[in-house]
């Protein structure tokens, strides 16, 4: 076995294998590289590497840490596992219902192989797409995931890789693609020993989480290869169909050729015989990172969650209006163009930051956007990570649900969403003292410039999300499936995914932006041109009715709340195609 380690500020490193109480030294080679061969060490091997001060570092590379971020690595054989599903070759963008969720609270158990148990539930209900939230190593037994350190390796508390690979290749035996959250903009605060022996940070940037990434200083050639390796290895190794990169605005890169666009290149030929699709989050609404070739086809990345759609549906629905919801807040021009085009901004001042936001976005396909009414972050953010379901009238979130659903853009669930599940998402973690205090206490400070928690008793309340019990209740009860009022919910669900399936997205592919106008308060008409057909929207999704409003032509695809000749009710949707075919 060869073992290598990039360590430029060290001239000595080791090996060290704690299970035979052997210390290797290995041979400095050029450009910071270290290697050692050792004969006798295999896969069940578990390693280490000890720098010049004695300070014991995990593998970077790790695929696999059996006893957490400071623990040895273990060797993996990453051609173990027996595909059963070799033959996959992916599903086309256009035909995707992503159903987001996290691995340690999706199940009781909180594992990759009790997840498989849930997958037939999630084909019943139309979904084509599962996107996990991250999985790389986090410190302790509970995180969200964005505390990952060890980018290569499955947290050991969801399980082995091949267990990783076992719901991959399950979901792939049901027609389900599988994506994966990914993190590039930032290391955890706990476990991270790349700074100790490589330049992994620069100070040249800062993020909200400090000096940034190293792309673009000296030494940020190893950097780049790191993460362009990291993202063909989910691809390669464990034959993800896309990847899901988190918050690509704090991913800083003056380089010629900026590292989103050289990951983009490298992952579009990592698997030429597959679909694989690339999806943003990116708070600057940068539509060139979205353009289509010739062809149609993404050049650099398929979609972008749409953050403008989730706030003005939000908006509509739940009537918050502070923080940046104030820019959508009553706005129905933003809530016709963000259905209608995508972006709500499109270059414009947004007064909440103070500066201009997004760019045109009127020429990209309608799935180059990934809208949702709930995700990890606008339920988990909440200071209670509370559900819309649990503040906003039933009745409001069913028309922004039946709104979104049978949008031309790509919906996005969140776990439980569909039986509006009571549980709460709230932020939670692991770490030790001091570290746990710290967090603790930023999250309430996070929350003291709110009115509601000005009151240090009120943000006393707030879940300490260091607490085991925290993180319990976010555990999705799938008991309350058999009540009444939850399956009266799943069966929505499934009913509006059932007509997406059967009527949009047969002419989804390479439909472009729609036109909208606005009726009145909360009120918007909006048509698509789609293939052999025109889908059209008439939504009044506001408290009071619309008189004299008129339906859109075309055979009904689907009614929500009250329509009649008089007009519109209170949160009343109507879907219609325009195809020719008899109403």
């Amino acid at each position: 076995m060869r073992f290598r380690l990039w360590a430029p500020r060290h001239d000595r490193i080791d090996v060290d294998l704690p299970e035979t109480s052997r210390r290797i030294a290995m041979t400095p080679g050029a450009d910071g590289w270290h290697e050692a061969f050792v004969a006798d060490a295999g896969p069940g091997t578990r390693y280490r590497f000890l720098l010049p001060d004695g300070l014991a570092v995990p593998d970077p590379g790790s695929r696999f840490q059996p006893d957490d971020v400071h623990g040895p690595s273990e060797v993996i054989d990453p051609d173990a596992y027996a595909w059963t599903t070799a033959g996959w070759h992916g599903r086309p963008w256009h035909e995707a219902v992503v159903y987001e969720l996290h691995v340690g609270t999706f199940t009781p158990e909180g594992t990759f192989r009790a997840a498989i148990e849930k997958l037939d539930h999630l084909v019943d209900l139309g979904v084509t797409a599962i996107e996990l939230m991250p999985v790389a190593d986090f410190p302790g037994r509970r995180n969200w995931g964005y505390d990952g350190v060890l980018p290569f390796a499955p947290d050991a508390g969801y399980g082995r890789p091949e267990d990783l690979k076992a719901l991959i290749d399950a979901a792939h035996g049901r027609d389900l693609m599988v994506l994966l959250d990914v993190v590039y903009n930032h290391f955890g605060p706990d476990g991270n020993y790349l700074a100790a022996y490589a330049p992994i940070f620069t100070e040249r940037h800062h993020t909200p989480w400090g000096a940034a990434v190293n792309f673009d200083s000296d030494g940020a050639d190893m950097v780049r290869a790191l993460v362009i390796e990291n993202a063909l290895h989910w691809i390669d190794e464990f034959r993800f169909d896309g990847l899901r990169l988190d918050a690509v605005h704090a991913i800083l890169d003056d380089s010629d050729e900026h590292v989103l666009h050289a990951i983009a290149a490298a992952a579009r030929t990592a698997a030429p015989e597959r679909h694989v699709h690339l999806i943003l989050e990116n708070e600057e609404n940068e539509a060139h990172l979205l353009a289509r070739d010739a062809d149609g086809g993404a050049s650099l990345y398929t979609a972008q969650w749409n953050d403008d759609v989730h706030h003005v549906l939000h908006c509509a629905a739940s009537g918050e209006c502070a923080g940046y919801y104030a820019d959508y807040a009553g706005d129905t021009d933003k809530l016709g163009r963000a259905l209608a085009e995508g972006f709500a901004f499109q270059g414009e001042e947004m007064p909440y930051r103070g500066s201009p936001r997004g760019e045109p976005s009127a020429d990209l396909p309608t799935t180059a956007f990934v809208s949702f009414v709930q995700n990890h972050d606008q339920v988990g953010n909440r200071a209670f990570g509370d559900r819309i379901t649990a503040f906003a009238p039933a009745a409001a979130v069913r028309a922004v649900t039946a709104v979104y659903l049978l949008l031309p853009q790509v919906p996005m669930l969140f776990m439980g969403e569909e039986w509006a599940a009571t549980e709460p998402f709230p932020f939670f973690c692991d770490f030790t003292e001091p570290l746990a205090s710290a967090v603790r206490e930023g999250r309430r400070a996070e929350f003291a410039r709110f009115p509601e928690f000005h009151d240090p008793a009120q943000r006393d309340r707030i879940p300490d999300p260091t607490l085991a019990e925290t993180f319990l209740s976010a555990k999705l009860d799938w008991s309350a499936l058999a009540q009444p009022e939850h399956a009266g919910w799943l069966a929505v669900y499934r009913d509006l995914l059932a007509v997406r399936h059967r009527e949009i997205v047969p002419r989804l592919a390479g439909a472009g932006a729609g036109r909208w106008t606005v009726l009145g308060p909360g009120t918007v008409a909006v048509d698509w041109m789609l293939r052999d057909g025109t889908l059209r929207l008439v939504a009044n999704l506001a408290s009071g009715p619309r008189a004299e409003i008129g339906l859109p032509a075309g055979r009904r695809l689907w009614t929500e709340g009250t329509v009649g000749p008089q007009g519109l009710g209170p949160w009343s949707v109507v879907w219609a195609i325009d195809d020719g075919t008899a109403p």
